[in-house]
C-alpha cells in the first residue's frame, strides 16, 4: 500500500462555475490527508475565489492574461522565461499528487510539468490522458451539483458527507459587501438577480427580467449583478424595470458578490457562477436552466432548478431552435414568482 500524498496540487484553472462546484474537493481531501500541504492551480482571474480558504495551503496563479499580453507585444524572450520560471517554482513544491479537474490539454500540460510521480485526470481528453498515469472517467449520471467533483472524492476514499462546495470570504469583503445595500438603504431585505452569462441560449429574456424585479420589489429590493462585461445589459434591464433594481453590475469583485449573495435573502439566476455561488453559500436560490442542466438537484433544501425539458434540450452549444430558445422562454414570470414563494417564507 503507497503512502499517503504528503504535498498534493489540484487543478482548475477556469470557469467560475466549475472552481465553485469543485471547490467541494477541499474539505473533502482535508478530511483525507489532514495533514498534507494542499494547494491549487488556477487562473489569476478566477482565483479571487480560492485565495482566502483556510483550508488551502496556497493558491498558485497561472498568468494567462499577463502572458498572453506578452505574446501579442512579440516579447517572446521574456515570455519563455516567465513560463519557465514558473515551471520551476512548481517543481520546487514536489507534489506527490496532481488531480487536473480540468481534463484538457492546457491543464494536463501543467500536470505533467509539475513534476509530480501520481497525477490523476479527471475525464481527461485532447491528448491530456496521455499525461496522466489515471484517468478517472466523469460521473453524468448524478443529478446532484458538482456530481463528477463529488464522484472524485469518494473515489479517492472521502465521505460523501465531507463533500461540501467552500468559498471563504474575506472581512474586507463582507465589510464592503454590508456597505453597499447601507448606501442603496437596504439592509439584508434584498434580492440577487443574476441575469448574465457568457451564451445567449443560456439567457432569460430581458423584459422577463424586469417585471420580476418590479414584481418582487414591494418585498424583496432586486439587487443586480454581474461582470464588467455586463453594464451594457444591465443598465438596460435596470431601464426597463423602472428604477426597481439596484445596479452593481461591474461594481463588486468575486468575493464581495459572495458576501453580498451570503446575506441576501434570494438569488435567481440562470447557469452562471453567481447561480451556482448562492448555492455555496447556502443562499435561497432558483436556478433558471434550459440549454443546459447542470444538475438539477441542489442539494439544498431551500433552493430549486427550474427546467422544462424540450426535445431538442439541454442543446449545450449547439441550439437548434433559430434564436426562439423555447426552453427559457417556457419560463414565464408567474411561473418563476410561484417557485420563489416554494423556497422563501411568505412572511
Amino acid at each position: 500500500m503507497s503512502p499517503p500524498p504528503q504535498r498534493i496540487l489540484i487543478i482548475r484553472l477556469s470557469a467560475i462555475g466549475d472552481i465553485i462546484m469543485a471547490s467541494g474537493l477541499i474539505p473533502a481531501l482535508r478530511s483525507l490527508y489532514p495533514e498534507a500541504h494542499i494547494a491549487w492551480l488556477a487562473e489569476d482571474a478566477q482565483a479571487e475565489l480560492l485565495q482566502h480558504n483556510p483550508r488551502l495551503d496556497r493558491v498558485h496563479l497561472l498568468p494567462r492574461r499577463h502572458w498572453r499580453s506578452l505574446r501579442k507585444s512579440g516579447e517572446h524572450l521574456a515570455l519563455t522565461r516567465e513560463i519557465r520560471g514558473f515551471v520551476r517554482s512548481l517543481r520546487d513544491e514536489h507534489f506527490d499528487l496532481v488531480i487536473d479537474l480540468q481534463g484538457l490539454l492546457k491543464s494536463g500540460i501543467w500536470s505533467w510539468l509539475s513534476g509530480a510521480r501520481r497525477r490523476i485526470g479527471l475525464g481527461s481528453r485532447e491528448g491530456s490522458q496521455w499525461l496522466m498515469t489515471e484517468v478517472i472517467p466523469r460521473e453524468m449520471d448524478d443529478p446532484r451539483i458538482g456530481k463528477e467533483y463529488r464522484d472524485l472524492a469518494v473515489r479517492l476514499g472521502a465521505t460523501e458527507t465531507s463533500f461540501m462546495m467552500d468559498i471563504a470570504v474575506p472581512d474586507e469583503a463582507r465589510q464592503r459587501a454590508t456597505r453597499l445595500p447601507e448606501e442603496a438603504g437596504l439592509r439584508d431585505n434584498y434580492a440577487v438577480l443574476a441575469p448574465f452569462t457568457t451564451r445567449p441560449q443560456k439567457h432569460w429574456f430581458d423584459e422577463r427580467w424586469a417585471e420580476l424585479a418590479r414584481r418582487i420589489s414591494p418585498r424583496l429590493r432586486p439587487v443586480m449583478l454581474g461582470g464588467p462585461g455586463d453594464r451594457e445589459r444591465a443598465a438596460r434591464i435596470s431601464e426597463m424595470a423602472g428604477g426597481t433594481v439596484i445596479n452593481l453590475v461591474g461594481e463588486t469583485s468575486l468575493t464581495e458578490c459572495a458576501a453580498m449573495i451570503d446575506q441576501a435573502r434570494l438569488l435567481v439566476g440562470v447557469d452562471t457562477g453567481l447561480t451556482h455561488l448562492g448555492l455555496a453559500m447556502n443562499t435561497p436560490t432558483l436556478a433558471l436552466f434550459g440549454s443546459t442542466a447542470p444538475y438539477l438537484d441542489t442539494t439544498r433544501e431551500n433552493s430549486r432548478v427550474f427546467y422544462v425539458p424540450r426535445e431538442c434540450s439541454p442543446c449545450h452549444r449547439r441550439p437548434t431552435c433559430g434564436g426562439e430558445f423555447s426552453c427559457m422562454r417556457a419560463h414565464t414570470v408567474e411561473s418563476v414568482l410561484e417557485s420563489i414563494l416554494q423556497i422563501i417564507p411568505k412572511s
